[in-house]
C-alpha cells in the first residue's frame, strides 16, 4: 500500500487509495466544464451540480485538514495528483469500468524485481503520473499479483464518507430499548392540550373529569393484569413443584431423587405381637429349635451366665410355601422385639455401592433397637457364591458388607439375623459358616399329622360342615405345602359359594383338590358314547386292580371327568405317609398302572387299544427300572446301582434293559388274570361311572359288592 504525504499547512497521512478515492470526486466536479459529459447539460443545471460538488468536497477536505485551500489551489493540487487525460489518452472503459476505478497494481517494480531490467520507458513525470499513465496506456503488459481490487474499498469509502454516520444502524434491535429507555418522552401538558385541542372554556372540566376518569381506569386495569399475572406465576411455581415431585417417583427417571425406597419397610421396624408359634402349623420340629432363639431373646442373661454367647444368625431352609416367614415373623412375636423385614433382592441395584449402603442402614438401624430381630427372605439373591465377572465388577460389595455386618471387627449384640431360602447349594461359603449363621434349621412339607393341622387352622376361618373329616383331606394331599393347603379350602369356599350353598362340605374340598391336581373340569367337551365306553373300562381296569391286590394303595375316588389333559382317573388315598416303600408295594403300583391298557385289551380287542395308556406306561417304567438300577430289587443283577447307565458296556446295558422287560411283563399278566377273574365287576364298575361320572370310595365298594347306589 503506498501513503502520500502533502504538506499543506498540516501534515495528513493516509492510504492512497482514499486520496484517490476523495481528489476523484474533486477532479470530476472542478474539471466538469472540461468533460465531454457535462457539454449537453445546461450551464444553470451545470453551475449548481458544480458548486453542489465542490461543497461536498470542502466539506470532505475539511475533515483532512484541507478546509483553507481555495478553489484555485485545489485545481492546481487535482492536476498536479491526478491529471486529466487528454482524448487522445482516454483508453476505452475495461469492463465497463471508469478509468480510475480500475486497481493501482505494483508494475515496473515488480518487473525490475523480477527480471532485472525494466521494461517500460520513463517520462519525466511524477510516480503517480507515472503509474497512472502506465495503468492506462498498458494493461495487457502489467504483471497482476491477484490483489484485491480497489473498486470494493473504494465504494466503502465513498459511502462513509459521504453518507452520513447512523448510529442507529448499526445498533442491535435488543439493544435499542436499553438506550433509548432513559431518552425523555416530550408529554404534552393538560393545559397545553386544552389550548392545541381548542377545547371550549364550558367542556373544559368535563374534559379534565373525562381524562382522570380514564387515567383511574387505565390504572385499575394495570393492577388487575399484574394482579392476575402474579397469580399465573404463583400457578405456574405450584405446578412445576407438584410435576418435579411427580418425576421424582416415576422409575428410571427420578435417579436423582428418589431414596432408598426398597429399604423404607427394612429401617422401619414392626412389631409382630398378632404372630406367635401358635400361628405356625405342621413344623414342629423347626418351631422346637427356634424357641431356643426366643429364649436367647427374651433372656440373655440365662446363657451368658454360662460363658455361652448369642447366636448370630439362624438360617431357615425348604421348599417354597412350607411357612420360613412366618416362622422368622413368630420368634420376633415371641419375644416381642421389633422386627426388620428386607428382601434379598431390594439390596441389588444397577448402581455401585447402593446395596452395601442399604445393607450397612439396616444393622445401624438394628443395633439401636437391639435386641431385634431381622429377617432376610431370598437370602440366595444377596448371599450368593462370589465370582469373578467382567460384567458386573462390583457384585461383591453387597455380600462383603454383610459378611462384616454379621461377624465383623465391630460386634452387633442382640441383632439376630434370621435367613431363608429354597436353594442353599447357591450360598457363599462364608456366610453359612458358623460365626455367622451358627444354626441351621430345615422346614420340610408337612407330613399327614401337619397337613391335618393346617388344614383344621385354615378350615376355622371359613363356614364349614361339621362333619368334615380334615385327615381325610390330608391323605389325599401328600406332597402339598402350608400354602397349598391353604389355598385348597379357599378353592372349595369359592366354590361353595358359586354353588351357592350356605357352607363348604367335603364335595367342595375334594374338587378343589382335584383343580389343584390336575387341572379344571372340562365340562365343555364333547366326548362321544364310543370314547366315554373306552374311558369308564380303562378306569374301571385301574380300580378293579387297585381294589384287589393286597398291598396296592386304597382307592379315593374314580372319574371320568376330563380334567387337564385327560379324559379320566383313578385318586389313590395311602393310609400314611410312605417314607419307604416295600418290592410288594412297587409291584402293586406297576399292576394297578397296567390295569388300564389290560381293561382295553380284554373289551375291545387288540386292534382297539388306545393312547390313553401312555402315562401309566411310563410311571411303570420308572418304577421297574429304579428297581433294578438303584434299589437292587433284581435277583440276576444283584444289589448293585447303575446310576449311569452309559458309562455301563453294552452287555451289562442289554441286561438291565431285559429284566426291566421282564419285571413290566410279569405285571401286565398279573392285572390281567385279575381282570379276567373279577370279569363281572368290571362291567358293574363301568356302567356305573358312565351313570355317574363319579364314584367315591364308599360308592366303589357298594358297586363292587353288588348293591345298587342311591339316586343322586
Amino acid at each position: 500500500m503506498f501513503s502520500l504525504s502533502m504538506t499543506v499547512q498540516s501534515q495528513v497521512t493516509l492510504p492512497l487509495s482514499h486520496l484517490i478515492n476523495i481528489l476523484h470526486s474533486l477532479k470530476s466536479s472542478v474539471g466538469s466544464s472540461s468533460s465531454a459529459t457535462c457539454k449537453s447539460r445546461k450551464h444553470q443545471e451545470h453551475d449548481a451540480d458544480s458548486e453542489l460538488h465542490c461543497t461536498e468536497s470542502v466539506w470532505n477536505l475539511r475533515e483532512l485538514g484541507f478546509s483553507d485551500l481555495g478553489k484555485q489551489q485545489l485545481d492546481e493540487l487535482v492536476s498536479r495528483v491526478l491529471p486529466r487525460l487528454g482524448p487522445e489518452e482516454v483508453p476505452p472503459p475495461l469492463g465497463g469500468q471508469t478509468t480510475w476505478r480500475t486497481s493501482h497494481l505494483s508494475t515496473d517494480s515488480f518487473f525490475h524485481n523480477k527480471h532485472g531490467f525494466s521494461f517500460f520507458s520513463r517520462r519525466h513525470l511524477s510516480p503517480l503520473q507515472s503509474v497512472g499513465t502506465e495503468l492506462q496506456h498498458w494493461p495487457v503488459l502489467l504483471q497482476s499479483r491477484g490483489f484485491k481490487t480497489l473498486k470494493s474499498k473504494t465504494r466503502r469509502v465513498q459511502s462513509a464518507f459521504d453518507r452520513p454516520v447512523d448510529s442507529e444502524a448499526f445498533t442491535p434491535s435488543f439493544m435499542k430499548g436499553f438506550l433509548t429507555r432513559d431518552k425523555g418522552i416530550d408529554v404534552e401538558s393538560l393545559n397545553g392540550l386544552l389550548k392545541n385541542k381548542s377545547v371550549p372554556d364550558g367542556q373544559q372540566d368535563a374534559f379534565k373529569r373525562g381524562f382522570a376518569e380514564g387515567f383511574l381506569k387505565a390504572q385499575a386495569l394495570t393492577q388487575r393484569t399484574q394482579d392476575s399475572l402474579r397469580r399465573t406465576r404463583l400457578i405456574l411455581l405450584v405446578l412445576l413443584l407438584v410435576g418435579l415431585y411427580g418425576i421424582s417417583k416415576m422409575p428410571f427417571v427420578s435417579v436423582r431423587f428418589r431414596t432408598t425406597s426398597g429399604l423404607d419397610s427394612a429401617v422401619d421396624p414392626v412389631q409382630m405381637k398378632d404372630v406367635t408359634f401358635e400361628h405356625v402349623k405342621g413344623v414342629e420340629e423347626a418351631k422346637n429349635e427356634l424357641q431356643e432363639v426366643v429364649e436367647f431373646l427374651k433372656n440373655p442373661q440365662k446363657f451368658t451366665a454360662l460363658g455361652g454367647k448369642l447366636p448370630k444368625g439362624v438360617l431357615l431352609v425348604g421348599p417354597p410355601g412350607t411357612g420360613k416367614t412366618l416362622l422368622a415373623r413368630a420368634v420376633a412375636g415371641e419375644a416381642e422385639v421389633p422386627f426388620y423385614y428386607a428382601s434379598g433382592s431390594e439390596f441389588d441395584e444397577m448402581f455401585v455401592g447402593v446395596g452395601a449402603s442399604r445393607i450397612r442402614n439396616l444393622f445401624r438401624e438394628a443395633k439401636t433397637n437391639a435386641p431385634c430381630v431381622i429377617f432376610i427372605d431370598e437370602l440366595d439373591s444377596v448371599g450368593g457364591k462370589r465370582i469373578e465377572s467382567p460384567m458386573h465388577p462390583y457384585s461383591r460389595q453387597t455380600i462383603n458388607q454383610l459378611l462384616a455386618e454379621m461377624d465383623g471387627f465391630k460386634p452387633n449384640e442382640g441383632v439376630i439375623i434370621i435367613g431363608a431360602t429354597n436353594f442353599p447349594e447357591a450360598l457363599d461359603n462364608a456366610l453359612i459358616r458358623p460365626g455367622r449363621f451358627d444354626m441351621q434349621v430345615t422346614v420340610p412339607k408337612p407330613d399327614v399329622k401337619g397337613r391335618t393341622e393346617i388344614i383344621n387352622w385354615y378350615l376355622k376361618k371359613i363356614k364349614v360342615d361339621p362333619a368334615i373329616e380334615a385327615s381325610i383331606i390330608a391323605r389325599g394331599t401328600v406332597g402339598f405345602s402350608g400354602a397349598d393347603l391353604e389355598n385348597l379350602v379357599n378353592q372349595a369356599a369359592l366354590k361353595a359359594a358359586v354353588d351357592g350353598k350356605d357352607m363348604v362340605t367335603l364335595k367342595e374340598l375334594e374338587f378343589a383338590k382335584d383343580k389343584i391336581l390336575m387341572g379344571p373340569e372340562r365340562r365343555s367337551a364333547e366326548i362321544d358314547r364310543k370314547s366315554k365306553l373306552i374311558t369308564a373300562y380303562h378306569e374301571s381296569g385301574h380300580a378293579i386292580v387297585a381294589y384287589y391286590t393286597k398291598d396296592a394303595m386304597p382307592i379315593n375316588k374314580a372319574t371320568i371327568m376330563p380334567r387337564g389333559p385327560s379324559l379320566g382317573h383313578v385318586s389313590m388315598l395311602p393310609e400314611n405317609d410312605r417314607w419307604s416303600e416295600t418290592r410288594s408295594q412297587l409291584l402293586a403300583q406297576m399292576d394297578v398302572s397296567m390295569g388300564g391298557r389290560v381293561a382295553e385289551e380284554i373289551i375291545f380287542g387288540h386292534e382297539y387299544i388306545t393312547t390313553g395308556a401312555s402315562s401309566d406306561f411310563d410311571s411303570a417304567t420308572k418304577i421297574a427300572k429304579l428297581m433294578v438300577t438303584r434299589f437292587g430289587m433284581c435277583e440276576k443283577l444283584g444289589v448293585m446301582t447303575y446310576t449311569n447307565m452309559t458309562d455301563q458296556s453294552p452287555e451289562m446295558q442289554a441286561a438291565v434293559e431285559h429284566e426291566i422287560r421282564v419285571l413290566l411283563k410279569e405285571s401286565y399278566e398279573r392285572a390281567k388274570a385279575l381282570l379276567k377273574s373279577h370279569a363281572k365287576e368290571h362291567k358293574n364298575l363301568a356302567d356305573a361311572l358312565l351313570m355317574y361320572e363319579t364314584l367315591d370310595a364308599k360308592e366303589i365298594q357298594l358297586v363292587l359288592e353288588g348293591k345298587t347306589l342311591e339316586t343322586r
